[in-house]
């Protein structure tokens, strides 16, 4: 099949699958606004902006986020300028809000990040900083598979054709030397296309043999009785891969860059905040999750998710790089151009203030 209409139809059935609830770098889902935040007396607006809108997932693997907004790290940072928050359930509906200017920055995975890029023809966004790596996992179950190679003829779901999961999936699948028909999902392994809130049930039911998922998914089959046979983290240069980007509209980037300068800044604030105050940090993410979705994680689903999440201020550009030839290898994608997908200047000025290294754009950034 031509990659541009692999391309194409892969598009058109992301278009048609349900919202995801709770889904890393998934498809799919409709923002709720959170008008919440409180200004600081006496601070002054930055750039002259009443507000800036940010968007993220309801998912530890968008932990900056989650406790930026709810210690108000983002807020102090913008001084009088209100700190708006809308989350989602997955990637498209983020790029769409980004495009109509419903969000001005937000949080999300590779997939939907280099998507969003390369259907606007490199107009649209740019990513601006890292947030996360790590936490994605292969689960399955241990009566049925003890070794990598019992995978082989077993039904294992990722969370959607075509996102970053099912990309790793699929790559790691012909890394084995299987064949699998990428668009259905048939062959030496059967690649089910299970949203992340009804794989766990689904595994439960025995209708599954394990899932390639993200946190927290991965830690609710190991609550479920599922075994970690392999976490992605291993298949990469020094365990690191990017699994959350902070983009921005290239508008909102030009316009107000002291705004965006503000936003780096408080996450790059959260980031260190959270390393130091671990357990505190964990506390408050689950609260503003509980906030955003109505559901609190249990400790036994939480605490091991939280582990297995990487926080970073650096995008890790090699990785989405590679992430995105993987979908090409699979025939999910057309080869893209990423250059001009990275502009990190503000990170970089934002991290020397700090006395941290720069960070790099693996070649991809703004010429």
């Amino acid at each position: 099949m031509p990659a541009t209409t692999a391309l194409r139809r892969t598009l058109a059935v992301i278009a048609a699958l349900p919202l995801l609830t709770l889904a890393a770098c998934g498809y799919g889902s409709e923002a709720e606004d959170d008008d919440t935040a409180e200004v600081a007396a006496g601070a002054e607006k930055i750039d002259g902006l009443d507000s800036v809108r940010i968007g993220y997932f309801g998912n530890v693997t968008h932990a900056t986020a989650l406790v930026g907004n709810q210690k108000g790290f983002f807020q102090k940072a913008l001084g009088a300028t209100e700190a708006k928050y809308a989350t989602f359930n997955a990637g498209p509906s983020e790029i769409e809000a980004l495009n109509s200017g419903s969000i001005d920055i937000g949080w999300i995975g590779p997939s939907p990040a280099i998507n969003g890029y390369t259907k606007s023809g490199g107009k649209n966004l740019r990513i601006i900083g890292g947030s996360a790596s790590g936490g994605v996992k292969l689960v399955v179950n241990p009566d049925k598979i003890k070794s990598l190679e019992d995978v082989k003829g077993k039904r294992i779901a990722t969370p959607q054709l075509g996102n970053t999961q099912d990309v790793a999936f699929l790559n790691w699948i012909a890394e084995q030397g299987w064949k699998v028909d990428a668009q259905s999902g048939k062959g030496d392994v059967t690649v089910v296309r299970s949203d992340n809130k009804v794989t766990p049930d689904a595994y439960k039911a025995g209708s599954l043999d394990g899932a390639w998922v993200p946190e927290p998914t991965a830690s609710k089959l190991v609550a479920e009785g599922g075994k970690v046979l392999l976490d992605e983290s291993t298949l990469w240069p020094d365990k690191k891969f990017v699994i959350t980007n902070i983009i921005v509209s290239q508008k909102f980037l030009k316009e107000h860059p002291k705004a965006v300068e503000a936003v780096l800044k408080a996450s790059a604030d959260t980031n260190e905040w959270i390393k130091a105050n671990p357990d505190e940090a964990k506390a408050a993410a689950n609260k503003q999750l509980e906030k955003d979705t109505g559901k609190a994680l249990p400790a036994k689903v939480l605490d091991p998710a939280w582990k297995s999440i990487q926080l970073t201020d650096d995008p890790l550009a090699a990785t989405l790089d590679a992430q995105a030839e993987h979908a090409v290898k699979a025939g999910l994608l057309e080869k893209p151009d990423l250059k001009g997908i990275y502009d990190l200047t503000l990170l970089n000025k934002v991290l020397k203030a700090k006395g941290a290294p720069a960070v790099d754009d693996a070649g991809l950034g703004v010429q």
